[in-house]
């Protein structure tokens, strides 16, 4: 009998081969994907409306986003971990998640290929939410892990990339779910999880589906193919997670840039993103000729550090969070509250306006940034002048920064030359 002949074309039921495809695997995956890929939206929604994008140009860098905005509100300041623990899930679980929609990718191929390309107005409005889809959360993943890793090999700024392909991304998740998710409920009710996953039989095959109708032998369990995945998801969970603690834990973030030993000893030893002289901030900038420039309606007023250290000082205990999921735990820090340095700018008492910051540093984002008036009368928030009993090193600050709770780190202006009280836009 001669052997059947070879099926080349990626469109042919024949082709994709493997017995684990079908309406079971791909339903379980998706479900999965469904639970993890909403905290991780939500999440991200949250860590854009922490940069207050409405409050000033200076922390919108997502320009012309009209309706996308709609349901952007004023950040809190409490509790002051909120943007620690909102990052921290937005980014840990995106990664974990990654094994999950490779292998969900990998369920529906056959999908991508099928012809004819529409059979009906329903199919292809399925077949574009699939491509938008996929698209959608390659596009995600892959410039959000770039992004953890301080990798930006993309054109473009990292957030109005990421925030605009979220939106795509989800719009067609939304039109994916309302037309397959009835469907994968169903499948899963009726031929039951445990009794799948103990592999009763192949699923009947259906013409143009995800079962092969010439499926090679098995090589691995649908048990097995899960637990692959689930191993998968384990591995990037404890090898990313620890990055958000501090300690021991984080020498467990082998894949996160802030993984590993804490940098240096000492009050100054926990973790940054920018040096000084990544940003190009000397000793000259940072010596005895420095000044912070308090502008506001009573006027200009220049403060020496040491003008500074004579004001009334207080203290708050806080954690510095930043956008790529890392954060340290809260460190103890030491200088003149916000809002008494907004009185000093003429503002009356209880009456403290946002504020505009402005650094030293010379180059790249967030060289100014914007503070909210709840911000600015939290009493927590400072121009830390000291970090666990010992000047603010040049990598952490010196001669001045910001640490206001909540706020992603981004907003916790290093190296700060002025404040100008109420002058946002």
């Amino acid at each position: 009998m001669p052997p059947a002949p070879r099926i080349t074309s990626p469109a042919a039921p024949g082709f994709w081969r493997s017995p684990l495809r079908g309406p079971w695997l791909t339903s379980v995956l998706g479900v999965v994907l469904l639970a993890g890929l909403t905290v991780v939206f939500v999440t991200g929604l949250l860590s854009y409306a922490a940069y207050n994008p409405n409050l000033s140009a200076v922390n919108d860098k997502t320009p012309d986003k009209g309706l996308l905005g709609f349901y952007l509100f004023d950040w809190p300041t409490d509790p002051h971990w909120l943007y620690r623990v909102n990052q921290g899930l937005h980014v840990t679980v995106g990664i974990t998640l990654v094994p999950v929609l490779l292998a969900k990718l990998w369920s529906v191929i056959p999908k991508l290929f099928a012809l004819p390309p529409a059979r009906s107005v329903g199919h292809a409005l399925e077949r574009v939410s699939l491509l938008l889809l996929v698209g959608g959360a390659l596009f995600e993943f892959v410039t959000g892990v770039l992004n953890v890793q301080l990798e930006y090999l993309f054109p473009g700024s990292f957030y109005p990339l990421h925030f605009y392909g979220a939106w795509v991304f989800f719009g067609a998740l939304v039109a994916h779910v309302v037309l397959r998710l009835p469907k994968a409920v169903r499948v899963l009710r009726e031929q039951g999880f445990r009794a799948r996953l103990r592999d009763p039989g192949p699923e009947p095959y259906e013409d143009g589906g995800l079962v092969s109708p010439r499926p090679a032998e098995p090589t691995v369990s649908r048990r097995g193919a899960l637990g692959m995945v689930g191993a998968g998801s384990a591995l990037l969970f404890v090898t990313t997670a620890g990055q958000s603690f501090d300690g021991i834990l984080r020498r467990t973030a082998l894949l996160a840039p802030h993984g590993g030993a804490d940098p240096g000893s000492g009050p100054n030893g926990f973790q940054i993103n920018k040096t000084a002289a990544k940003v190009g901030v000397g000793p000259v900038d940072t010596g005895e000729a420095w000044r912070l420039v308090v502008d506001g309606p009573g006027g200009v007023v220049r403060l020496s550090r040491e003008d500074l250290l004579q004001l009334p000082l207080h203290s708050a205990a806080l954690p510095i969070a930043c956008v790529e999921g890392w954060s340290t735990s809260d460190q103890w820090w030491r200088g003149v509250r916000l809002r008494d340095l907004a009185v000093l700018a003429g503002y009356e008492e209880g009456a403290e306006p946002g504020v505009l910051v402005e650094s030293l540093q010379r180059h790249g984002a967030f060289r100014k940034a914007a503070l909210r008036d709840n911000q600015v009368r939290d009493p927590r928030s400072l121009l830390a002048l000291q970090v666990n009993g010992e000047d603010l090193s040049p990598d952490h600050g010196y001669p001045a920064r910001i640490i206001v709770p909540a706020a992603p780190g981004v907003l916790n202006t290093k190296w700060v030359s002025r404040l100008a009280f109420g002058g946002l836009r």
